[in-house]
């Protein structure tokens, strides 16, 4: 009878290990789509409370580990459908912080639009250079920005797909005469009716021996902005300083980009709060309680925390301190009899404060 018992209470043990093994990976997978993304909707939330069957069967539909899914998720990329310009605002008012970077989209918007209105009307329009150099630290928002344009210039009849297409020095440059070319233009194709995303562009200019092909694939880049310019939409990014110099090093360069946005670091109550948003997104609360309770208070101290190492990455910096979160939250729980579906959603101030002193013990 004892037996029975011990083997009852560790098949309960396994479940729930399970439960949590399979909530944490499917949440791990959603946080790295879009931290920055917006809050769920009543819809998400529904599905959430569907049966674990249901759960399961959504995972493995949108598995991108391969077959035919995973070719079906890449066609649809390239056939986004067009959105309501309003919505898109609303979306873009929605994102947390970015508020400089906000007033540079709107006008963006706006200018497309009027210039999108006025080939309508028959009336005559100038060269519309909608190529832009997006500089700031790593995790301000610059990828999802750049996603965000892709979607409003497709919507408006700009971009025929509404694409992005993100790539950096290894993407466009070879080891071999003539190969960087080829693999410029193979990704100026992809990207053609949306946006190509060139992240860390400056280190296209970094080699000057013979034997680098960066400048190769810079004069690729140049002439299809030019040939291409009705489709196509080219991006790059970096640090500051370093993209000024990028743009400065090339009179080509300085002539396709006259358009600079600057993203400024997030706040520490703008990170805290696409923490909670994360949290929102993915069915985690807080723990809600004073003092040693108050698993806010512990998180604004951990990001205060961590956001004093220059390296830290922002909202990207944000989205490692959920995941180790999340890992000390499985810790704790699988020690734990009965969890119950709140236990599975709650992030303590315990769990936040041991993965704040792992850390340091870490560094």
């Amino acid at each position: 009878m004892a037996n029975n018992s011990i083997d009852k209470k560790d098949q309960i043990i396994l479940q729930q290990l399970d439960v949590i093994r399979q909530m944490t990976e499917r949440n791990l997978r959603s946080v790295g789509l879009d931290i920055w993304g917006t809050p769920a909707t009543k819809k998400a939330e529904e599905k959430a409370t569907s049966d674990g069957k249901s759960q399961g069967q959504q995972e493995n539909n949108t598995s991108t580990g391969g077959g035919k899914t995973s070719t079906d998720a890449a066609k649809q990329a390239q056939e986004l459908p067009k959105e309501s310009i309003e919505d898109l605002k609303k979306e873009l008012d929605s994102y947390i912080g970015l508020e400089e970077v906000k007033d540079e989209v709107r006008d963006l918007i706006n200018m497309a639009t009027v210039w999108k209105l006025r080939r309508e009307h028959g009336l005559p329009t100038p060269d519309l250079s909608l190529h832009m150099v997006f500089s700031g630290n790593p995790g301000t928002g610059k990828t999802m920005i750049a996603r965000f344009m892709a979607r409003v210039y497709h919507s408006l009849g700009i971009l025929s797909k509404g694409h992005l297409v993100e790539v950096d020095r290894s993407g466009l440059v070879a080891g071999y005469v003539g190969q960087t070319a080829i693999k410029t233009a193979a990704a100026v194709e992809r990207a053609k009716g949306g946006v190509l995303f060139i992240d860390e562009a400056y280190a296209l200019t970094f080699g000057k021996s013979e034997n680098d092909f960066g400048g190769e694939a810079i004069e690729t880049l140049l002439k299809a902005m030019e040939d291409k310019r009705d489709d196509l939409v080219v991006i790059v990014a970096g640090y500051t300083e370093l993209m000024d110099e990028f743009i400065h090093s090339n009179p080509g360069l300085e002539s396709r980009f006259n358009r600079f946005i600057y993203f400024r670091d997030y706040t520490i109550d703008e990170m805290v709060a696409i923490f909670e948003l994360q949290c929102k997104k993915n069915f985690y609360t807080l723990e809600e309680g004073e003092g040693d309770n108050d698993a806010k208070a512990a998180l604004r101290e951990f990001i205060a925390d961590e956001s004093r190492d220059e390296t830290f990455g922002n909202a990207r910096g944000v989205r490692n301190i959920f995941e180790r979160i999340l890992v000390e939250q499985a810790n704790r729980l699988a020690a734990t009899e009965n969890v119950s579906r709140d236990d599975l959603m709650k992030i303590t101030a315990d769990d936040i404060r041991r993965t704040h002193k792992g850390q340091k013990e870490n560094s």
